[in-house]
């Protein structure tokens, strides 16, 4: 991956750029940054126009609407806080303390994180969301690989490799050519039909890898109102955030 930065209006934004093995290019503009998936396929010369056509695209977007993509605040956790995901409650006990790294543990519902205090506030939130991310998806991975398993039996048949529950911010999912199956952390937040709707999306890529009309019959098959939830992740995905 590479980092590009692009100024719009006295605004730097981070362009990340990702060169892939995929049939085409794709560009999506987030709350952090700008992805650009840009293919393998392509030559040099090719790649550079690709580029420049997307950049061009981004910074139309960013200057037609610039509030549409302001970055959300970052989140704060607290001490005592209790965190919602889904139908369970979390009780957060954040201790502060002198010490290199930070760490978390779960017992039934509450967490305990140990942060280094030596860190900047800003940093401090990192770690914790981070924290929270791996020590919940932890938790909930037996479930998402039962559903995955469920779905996958019922529609697909195809072989899997790993699944793993993922901190990434670009992607709701992503299906890699040895078969593991990754699924955002972010979909913790969302509801048990739209996370369905992503295991279904990526297992549909274990037979069509791209998004040819093929694949999206595959997937209205599995899932007949599956543009429903494509609208619920466009609308209210940005609110899934830990």
């Amino acid at each position: 991956m590479r980092v590009d930065p692009l100024e719009i209006n006295g605004n730097v934004y981070q362009v990340k750029i990702h060169y892939e093995t995929r049939n085409n290019s794709r560009i999506s503009i987030g709350r952090k940054a700008i992805n650009i998936r840009i293919s393998n396929f392509l030559n040099r010369e090719e790649r550079f126009k690709e580029l420049m056509k997307m950049k061009i695209w981004a910074r139309n977007k960013l200057m037609e609407n610039p509030d549409k993509f302001k970055q959300e605040a970052q989140k704060e956790y607290k001490n005592g806080e209790i965190l919602k995901i889904g139908n369970e409650e979390y009780l957060l006990n954040i201790m502060l303390r002198d010490k290199q790294s930070s760490s978390a543990r779960i017992s039934e519902n509450v967490i305990s994180l140990t942060v280094s205090s030596n860190l900047a506030k800003e940093k401090q939130n990192n770690h914790v969301s981070t924290l929270l991310s791996r020590c919940i998806a932890a938790k909930r991975l037996p479930k998402l690989k039962e559903k995955i398993d469920e779905l996958n039996n019922k529609h697909f048949n195809q072989k899997i490799n790993k699944i793993f529950f993922k901190n990434t911010q670009s992607r709701w999912g992503s299906c890699s050519h040895a078969g593991n199956i990754n699924i955002s952390t972010r979909l913790l937040f969302a509801p048990d039909d739209i996370l369905e709707y992503v295991c279904t999306h990526e297992l549909a890529h274990l037979i069509e890898r791209n998004h040819s009309e093929r694949f999206w019959s595959l997937v209205e098959k599995a899932m007949s109102n599956y543009k429903e939830k494509e609208w619920w992740l466009k609308e209210n995905g940005k609110n899934c955030r830990f």
